[in-house]
């Protein structure tokens, strides 16, 4: 039986054990990149403070394939709805921050500035604020430009090395947007650890347009080692010489990977071709790839003859990289993220129960799991301005103002 990990209730003897246990975050922060951040701290343990217009996030309206964004990476955090243009509404972002670890903010450059909620003014009242801000581009000529994860993406090559060649093509996720949020829970946590020297917080700045750029790094040092520049993934010469999706008997695909000599003789032997293992002129990797042309056939021959069951289950059996070709939706009923932990309860808005992957990390033996729902708009104002120290009037009165939203 495949190895289970016993899911972790979310109690609040657990939550004291996770490792942010006690950090107050704020987050001022839409769409993908800076709620990928919030949501990371937020599964850590840290109390992550939804900071929503009245109208809420935005990507709890998208469609299509942005409708899956809010569900995705707003969990573990609470609500509070506010107009930060109100007198009422700033008092209360203002407050919070002053007894705030981490702000975390991804709007428009400027935005929380204008507002007199910026680094600035903020770490004057709290000199031990961390304040991430999740940005387009890094300082220089590009900084005062909009960015989404698409256009980085065509700016930085990665959109030019996914698609054939004259047809750059984004890649199928939002990876720009989740590894620019991962990128700041570095910086944060980089932070945070100075801080324990130094007693004083700091600035920290990621965007997408530089984790783009870290990301096809590989292929800029290949362009500086060889002096060749690289091609499109689709066209371009392999690494590997088997390194391809294959088709069988029953219509269906399976890609195999076989990308060392050792693997190579594991292949020769497990299908029965000991004389492709005998040939010297296959007899490395190097030597492989030159003779693709010859060797393919074979292999499509071999591959072509088993269905897709068998040829997975004899990779399997003698430690060949193999994988299907699974679609999105299919993940729900994988056994392996059913049977590990690896999928999380979470309740959509309307109240449908669905699973939703969490953080691909064990601690100590654990998955963190969910211990606060997707929260509804201005669903925890209340208790979040209780907290912070504002009567029941003051409350009353911010509410009656349209300052705040509470929906408790």
């Amino acid at each position: 039986m495949p190895h289970t990990l016993a899911p972790m209730k979310a109690t609040q003897d657990d939550s004291a054990r996770l490792p942010l246990h006690g950090v107050r975050v704020i987050e001022f922060c839409h769409m993908v990149m800076g709620p990928t951040c919030g949501m990371i701290l937020a599964d850590m343990g840290a109390d992550v403070i939804k900071v929503e217009p009245l109208h809420g996030d935005t990507t709890r309206r998208l469609v299509h394939q942005g409708a899956g964004f809010f569900a995705t990476y707003n969990r573990n955090k609470r609500s509070l709805a506010l107009d930060l243009k109100l007198d009422g509404g700033f008092k209360v972002a203002k407050a919070l921050c002053a007894d705030a670890d981490i702000v975390v903010e991804n709007l428009r450059p400027g935005a929380l500035e204008e507002l007199g909620l910026g680094y600035r003014a903020l770490s004057a009242d709290n000199p031990r604020l961390i304040y991430c801000a999740l940005k387009g581009f890094l300082d220089g000529p590009y900084a005062h430009r909009k960015a989404l994860d698409e256009v980085v993406q065509m700016m930085a090559g990665l959109a030019y090395m996914t698609g054939p060649e004259g047809r750059p093509l984004r890649a199928g996720a939002s990876v720009t947007d989740i590894m620019g949020g991962m990128f700041g829970v570095i910086g944060i946590m980089a932070a945070l650890r100075e801080r324990e020297r130094t007693g004083r917080g700091q600035p920290v700045t990621a965007a997408l347009y530089e984790t783009t750029v870290h990301m096809v790094a590989q292929h800029m040092m290949q362009y500086a080692v060889t002096g060749v520049p690289t091609g499109p993934m689709p066209d371009r010469p392999r690494a590997w010489a088997v390194y391809d999706t294959f088709e069988t008997k029953d219509d269906e695909s399976v890609f195999v990977g076989i990308v060392s000599d050792t693997q190579w003789k594991i292949f020769c032997e497990a299908f029965g071709r000991q004389d492709l293992y005998d040939d010297p002129s296959l007899e490395t990797n190097a030597l492989r790839s030159e003779a693709r042309e010859r060797i393919m056939p074979i292999l499509e021959g071999l591959f072509g003859a088993m269905t897709k069951d068998e040829l997975m289950a004899e990779c399997d059996r003698v430690g060949l990289p193999f994988a299907p070709i699974t679609k999105p939706h299919d993940l729900f009923d994988d056994p392996h993220l059913q049977q590990s932990g690896g999928l999380l309860d979470v309740t959509l808005p309307g109240g449908k129960k669905t699973k939703i992957p969490g953080l691909p990390i064990i601690m100590d033996g654990r998955r963190v799991q969910i211990r606060h729902d997707l929260p509804r708009i201005g669903q925890h104002s209340r208790d979040i301005l209780v907290e912070a120290g504002f009567s029941t009037n003051e409350i009353v009165e911010m509410i009656a103002d349209g300052a705040v939203l509470s929906d408790d």
